[in-house]
């Protein structure tokens, strides 16, 4: 037993060493664009916002929102139809209307706000959307 309790620290670094990513190599295997990295943020900020919201907390929104419609993607190409710089208006009006929400108003605006992220993930890019859902109040 004493054996096994001695051997339990290094099974601790051989598993922290195992799950540790290459130096160089980005977590995400399509990259860490910018856009990528701000929506990780966003999606932080939304709970922590939710759970400002659930527990009746004035909104203080920490992420630079309006950072979406300049921010680099993974996939330029998505980025260069009509369809991007209108979901992500309506994204940063939708997050400037929750800003400024009196706190009887909060929920109603997140809920607008998350709903503008899952409308924009159903058209182009969808594997968040999964994630997003877990935004709802």
């Amino acid at each position: 037993m004493k054996k096994l309790i001695a051997l339990f620290p290094l099974l601790a670094i051989l598993l922290w060493q195992a799950c540790k990513t290459e130096s160089g190599k980005p977590l995400n295997p399509n990259g860490d664009s910018e856009l990528a990295i701000l929506m990780r943020q966003m999606f932080e900020d939304g709970e922590r916002v939710r759970e400002q919201i659930k527990n009746g907390q004035p909104v203080d929104i920490q992420v630079d929102f309006e950072k979406i419609m300049t921010a680099k993607a993974t996939d330029p190409t998505k980025m260069q139809g009509k369809e991007y710089p209108h979901f992500a208006a309506s994204y940063v009006e939708a997050m400037k209307a929750l800003r400024d929400a009196p706190p009887a108003e909060a929920q109603d605006k997140y809920s607008a706000m998350v709903a503008t992220c899952m409308n924009c993930h159903e058209q182009s890019c969808p594997g968040p959307m999964v994630r997003i859902k877990k935004l709802t109040l």
